[in-house]
């Protein structure tokens, strides 16, 4: 299952990526620079000093043999449409959210929403971010009722885990229902002989 971690500048998705994965994770962190600060808004930000500019990978078995293959996108808007490229694929995506710049979120989860992609929300505890309750930042976020909405901490394994766990769900339930066997009586382009009667041989 092909997911993308998304969401703005400085949220935590390589953290994330990095806490769940099961491999050494593929990341394209560079140093931020004076001459991107004009570009690159860093308020709220004092600890930001790299920043992603092209893609986070990782992998995560789930009981059942289900393989989770988590690929985070840079969160600026200059990198949109490097994002619809990772996208491409994707079965859905956890758009991550900092309760110091909620409004920050909404262009991700438009693009989310533009590719047709099923989300859920992780609202990530940031030490210093105001706490809200799940009721209020749901209605603040504007989320459809079936839209899982959790609040996590990148940097703990445990919670970052029910986040993704809770979007595999989500994407399951909303996933067209497979089709059956190919010989199942009844299948699409199977003839169901269940209940035909035996023909005798031709001599």
């Amino acid at each position: 299952m092909k997911l993308v971690v998304a969401g703005p500048f400085g949220v935590g998705k390589t953290t994330l990526i990095r806490t769940l994965s099961e491999i050494a994770t593929l990341h394209t962190e560079e140093a931020m620079t004076e001459t991107g600060r004009p570009v690159d808004d860093l308020v709220g930000l004092p600890e930001k000093t790299t920043t992603t500019v092209a893609v986070d990978f990782g992998r995560l078995t789930l009981p059942g043999n289900v393989v989770l293959y988590m690929f985070g996108t840079p969160g600026q808007r200059r990198f949109f449409p490097l994002w619809q490229d990772i996208a491409r694929g994707a079965l859905g995506a956890l758009v991550l959210a900092d309760t110091r710049r909620l409004a920050d979120s909404f262009e991700i989860m438009d693009m989310v929403e533009e590719q047709g992609l099923p989300y859920a929300v992780a609202v990530n505890r940031f030490p210093d971010a105001p706490d809200h309750p799940v009721e209020v930042l749901r209605t603040h976020l504007d989320l459809h009722a079936t839209t899982p909405l959790l609040l996590c901490d990148a940097r703990q394994r445990d919670s970052s885990l029910d986040a993704l766990i809770a979007l595999a769900e989500h994407v399951l339930d909303v996933l067209p229902a497979a089709p059956d066997a190919p010989d199942a009586p009844g299948a699409p382009g199977t003839p169901d002989t269940s209940d035909t009667p035996d023909i005798p041989e031709q001599p």
